[in-house]
């Protein structure tokens, strides 16, 4: 079976300082990876490298066998990719459904301008109505974006990644700055993720990637420490070393 994403020997540098180092990684279908690592250890560039929103300087990345190294974001999303951010990006103005309703649109090349058209197509907003109620934020579609919590924000921008109908979905650190409530919420969601796509998960709530992962990936100084599942993770002694004093051997 073709795996979902499969990198090589991804690198980049930023001027002298070699952010990524030949970076390996082979994302079953279906599953979620974890990509973990200490601060500044190399992976929101590698993450950026693979969605994107930056050029590496060597390597080869494989979406459900397609190279697509160096693609541009756009084409990446039309290709079955797509991601959210560190820092939530909505529409506040917009509500919870017309935010939705336009990247199902987007989907199909509608014109990004034209989103009150977009939200009363019936199409889009069925299929983004359909994607609220999975979320469990239905009973919200009619408010502004602006209004949700921080928590709820990070929902809408799953949502708003899932009516892309990706392939793979890319989440950056989606329980920053959450509740505990709120993050255990997040994390049963990303579980559910799996029957609509594979998932690549940055996040730094360690107990979380343990609880949920399939396989991880831990990266530290721009190259990969080591992969395996959450039990082998935990049992090596070089990643509880990275990892010293952030609670990994009690999760």
């Amino acid at each position: 079976m073709v795996s979902a994403l499969v990198v090589r020997g991804l690198s980049k540098s930023f001027g002298g300082i070699q952010a990524v180092k030949r970076i390996d990684l082979e994302i079953a279908k279906g599953h979620v990876h974890s990509l973990i690592g200490p601060n500044g250890a190399g992976k929101t560039t590698a993450f950026n490298c693979i969605s994107g929103f930056l050029r590496p300087d060597s390597g080869q990345v494989l979406l459900d066998g397609c190279d697509i190294t160096a693609w541009k974001p756009h084409r990446l999303v039309a290709a079955g990719m797509a991601r959210t951010f560190q820092v939530t990006r909505i529409f506040g103005e917009l509500t919870v459904l017309e935010n939705v309703a336009l990247a199902v649109r987007s989907r199909s090349g509608g014109n990004l301008l034209m989103w009150r058209s977009a939200e009363r197509f019936s199409g889009a907003r069925s299929e983004a109505l359909g994607i609220l109620e999975t979320l469990d934020l239905g009973h919200r579609a009619e408010v502004p974006g602006d209004h949700l919590s921080h928590g709820d924000k990070r929902v809408l921008e799953i949502a708003i990644a899932l009516a892309l109908r990706p392939k793979l979905l890319m989440l950056d650190e989606p329980t920053a700055g959450m509740s505990g409530g709120e993050s255990e919420r997040v994390a049963l969601l990303i579980s559910s993720l799996t029957a609509r796509a594979t998932v690549l998960l940055v996040e730094h709530d360690i107990d979380i990637v343990l609880g949920i992962s399939n396989a991880i990936t831990v990266i530290d100084q721009g190259s990969v420490m080591a992969t395996g599942s959450p039990a082998e993770i935990s049992a090596n002694s070089r990643v509880q070393e990275a990892y010293l004093g952030t609670g990994l051997e009690s999760s």
